[in-house]
């Protein structure tokens, strides 16, 4: 099984050679992945409406749906910055994650959402349309508040994490081409 990466309308996705886009993932549309980003199991990153953007080093981890709106209707862009971490079976929705941003498994993020460097959005929280997760703060719940302030070291877990996927993807790659080659 292979991923399905396909364009549409004209746009094709552009996927950094050290990208790992994993089998059964889908990738379709103006979809951009930087280096050593990695898309996981399951996956679906569809840019059919508008651009999605995982930058360098990011892991989308698996189960996860990354979609977007029209701009001509108001649809913003989800943009993923470099070294973010995106757990299994997240939600986004014309979100930003900036530069080291975190994110757990089953949170949604919906349109205009932004989760900072150094913040976090604990496991299945719900951030509501252009609420932000500042710096420092874990936001947790449904709807999604801030619950505390990060404890010392812990506004670096997303960066840590990411680190971290950029090895398993590494893994996983020579896995994969080693029973394709057999």
């Amino acid at each position: 099984m292979t991923p399905l990466i396909f364009p549409i309308d004209g746009k094709a996705p552009k996927i950094h050679d050290t990208a790992f886009i994993a089998p059964g993932a889908v990738v379709c549309g103006d979809v951009e992945i930087g280096a050593n980003a990695s898309v996981w199991y399951g996956c679906v990153l569809r840019g059919d409406e508008n651009r999605i953007v995982v930058g360098a080093g990011s892991n989308v981890q698996d189960g996860t749906i990354i979609h977007v709106d029209n701009p001509e209707i108001g649809g913003l862009p989800t943009l993923i910055g470099e070294n973010a971490l995106i757990g299994h079976k997240a939600m986004l929705h014309g979100a930003t994650i900036h530069d080291g941003g975190f994110v757990g498994m089953c949170a949604t993020m919906l349109d205009g959402s932004v989760v900072e460097t150094g913040a976090m959005l604990a496991a299945g929280a719900f951030l509501s349309p252009r609420k932000i997760v500042p710096a420092g703060e874990m936001w947790a719940g449904m709807p999604a508040k801030k619950f505390r302030d990060l404890k010392e070291g812990e506004d670096k877990m997303g960066l840590m994490g990411a680190a971290h996927y950029v090895e398993e993807a590494r893994r996983h790659r020579a896995a994969i081409e080693k029973e394709t080659d057999a």
